[in-house]
């Protein structure tokens, strides 16, 4: 697996889910409170949250692993501030991950319902951090400098090459 880059791939993906899963889950709990849809059809919000929550470990555990390359051109403080929203958003994404699991345990009762509704409530929640994650990392990028850890380090691991050739020559 290619490291170089890993984790500015991979946020990508539980900040996208932490955008949809509002709408997901929302649509999915009125289908099933207007009985549109079984309640076993929720497992759909839990399969997503538990990619979100996976792949918001996975992003955390990049990060730290890259988080000295990029302290020698950011400050830390300013690292520090996105790995603390990012396990704010990681916490948060699990414990409504929790809310959907006991929602589908209790699907057959009337509390099953009552979580799922928490636990949609609990996506904007998520959504909310995730934002301000998404914001931190992107001050780091944008703002700060951060992406020059890896344009240095692409630079030195590659060879120069001369100009693309068209096939054409210029005394033609």
């Amino acid at each position: 697996m290619d490291s170089l880059l890993f984790h500015p791939k991979l946020v990508h993906i539980p900040i996208a889910l932490a955008v949809l899963m509002p709408m997901v889950a929302g649509g999915l709990l009125l289908a099933w409170w207007r009985t549109w849809l079984p309640a076993r059809a929720w497992v759909v919000a839990v399969f997503l949250q538990t990619v979100l929550v996976g792949s918001g470990i996975l992003a955390l555990r990049t990060g730290d692993a890259e988080s000295e390359r990029v302290e020698r051109v950011v400050a830390e403080s300013l690292v520090d501030e996105h790995e603390e929203a990012a396990e704010a958003f990681v916490s948060a994404s699990a414990g409504v991950l929790g809310l959907m699991v006991l929602g589908l345990a209790l699907s057959s009762r009337r509390t099953g319902v009552l979580a799922a509704t928490a636990a949609t409530v609990g996506t904007f929640v998520v959504l909310a951090l995730g934002y301000r994650t998404g914001q931190a990392g992107g001050d780091l990028v944008y703002r700060h400098g951060a992406a020059q850890v890896y344009v240095n380090a692409a630079a030195s691991s590659s060879t120069p090459v001369g100009p693309p050739q068209s096939g054409v020559r210029d005394d033609d």
